[in-house]
């Protein structure tokens, strides 16, 4: 029996999704309990030339929707990068995760064979759907979820490498 590229690819993006909403959830209250505004650790990054929390979060969101877009040769929605609060990160996720669910898994149908052109500043890349999603949009995908609980983790917040791994 074979893995479909629906199976690598949604239910992953899913449960990382799920993973970030209980890492919001223990920024949220690490907040409360500091008595400092969540908006600062929204905004936390590790290094000056990194993307902020919200701006990881953002690439999360953006990396799954043009995965499910490029393989499923269809068009992926548009958001602007305009979150500013956690609340706002949350609406983020839900609607990432909304689109990812309104596709079917059908559409998939071809994917690890269909040619996918990512468009960067670098230039254009071209790969099969095989090649870009289990060599950049998975792995772009888990830099930025990592990155994510870094930001929290290294702003004090109490998370550990169970909450990163969720519950199976």
């Amino acid at each position: 029996m074979s893995i479909t590229p629906y199976e690598i690819s949604v239910p992953a993006f899913q449960r990382g999704f799920t993973v970030l909403s209980k890492l919001l959830d223990k920024a949220e209250a690490f907040a409360a309990e500091r008595k400092i505004k969540p908006e600062i650790l929204v905004e936390a990054r590790l290094a000056p030339d990194m993307l902020s929390l919200a701006g990881q979060v953002q690439r999360m969101s953006d990396t799954a929707k043009f995965a499910a877009a490029r393989l499923t040769g269809t068009e992926a929605p548009s958001f602007a990068d305009d979150e500013k609060t956690l609340a706002d990160l949350r609406a983020r996720i839900a609607r990432t995760t909304d689109y990812l669910a309104s596709v079917p898994q059908a559409a998939f149908e071809g994917a690890m064979e269909r040619m996918v052109t990512v468009k960067s500043r670098g230039g254009d890349n071209t790969s099969t759907g095989k090649e870009y999603l289990l060599t950049f949009a998975l792995p772009n995908f888990y830099f930025h979820l990592t990155t994510a609980y870094a930001i929290l983790r290294h702003n004090g917040v109490p998370v550990g490498k169970l909450d990163y791994l969720g519950r199976a």
